[in-house]
């Protein structure tokens, strides 16, 4: 055998496993480089828009709804409204919807409201909502106790909803002007009108003035009340001519013709 044949292959025995270790460090290294220098990259997802509910195009709840914002339009506090969909799923189609409520039927707070469908064979469809109205109300600051007077310091302001409150609330202080507790009242309670009445304005057979008022005159005369009454109330009075007429109380001494 060649002599430099055999040097050589025990060069390669010897130097073989230096090499490899060689180039596997310098194939670590170029990786590393690599991933060091490449900038991050982000893989966007495109997300899908959930499907429209069927029931948002639902004719017969938009209906419902606005109907249910007019009728509580004139209630105090911020009103919002929650129509259930279908328990079966999509209803049938209604055509030119006409809501309405039950006889009796308040619009607050869990509501069944009729409507009514046309088209060739009209029919009626109830739906179930949820009527919130949040709004301040009155709440007795100290126990009152029968015939006491209510002043703006026995009252405190509260925050709640129209439905779960008593229907007779107080939501005006307006309401508690004059007010004295027909029954006993415990303190933190709310203010309700069937527990208040107003102070006695005029006695019966007290004598007041009479008065008739216009556009550009005013005639006053002299009457007997007939019955004791508050400020704002309805009463009988009789004139010196002995006609009873109906008159406004106005204050202690003085009553409106109607």
């Amino acid at each position: 055998m060649n002599p430099n044949r055999r040097t050589l292959r025990r060069h390669s025995r010897r130097n073989g496993p230096r090499k490899a270790q060689a180039l596997l460090a310098a194939c670590l290294l170029c990786l590393a480089g690599a991933i060091g220098a490449a900038p991050a990259q982000v893989t966007t997802v495109a997300m899908q828009a959930p499907a429209a509910s069927p029931f948002t195009e639902d004719p017969a709840r938009v209906a419902v709804e606005r109907f249910l914002l007019q009728q509580t339009a004139g209630l105090p506090g911020k009103v919002s409204v929650q129509v259930a969909p279908p328990s079966g799923g999509r209803a049938p189609e209604c055509i030119s919807p006409d809501p309405f409520l039950p006889a009796g039927a308040s619009p607050w707070g869990r509501v069944s409201v009729g409507v009514r469908c046309g088209g060739e064979r009209p029919w009626v469809r109830y739906m179930q909502a949820r009527v919130s109205v949040l709004t301040d109300y009155y709440v007795a600051a100290r126990a009152l106790g029968p015939g006491e007077p209510v002043s703006q310091a026995d009252i405190e302001v509260r925050q709640g909803d129209l439905a779960t409150l008593p229907r007779a609330v107080i939501t005006d202080p307006a309401q508690l002007a004059g007010a004295i507790a027909a029954n006993r009242i415990a303190a933190g309670s709310p203010m309700r009108a069937d527990l208040l009445r107003k102070a006695i304005a005029v006695r019966q057979g007290q004598t007041v003035t009479v008065s008739v008022e216009g556009e550009a005159f005013q005639i006053s005369s002299e009457g007997k009340v007939l019955a004791d009454a508050a400020t704002g109330n309805t009463v009988q009075v009789r004139l010196r001519n002995g006609q009873v007429v109906n008159g406004l109380v106005r204050s202690g001494d003085t009553v409106v013709l109607q």
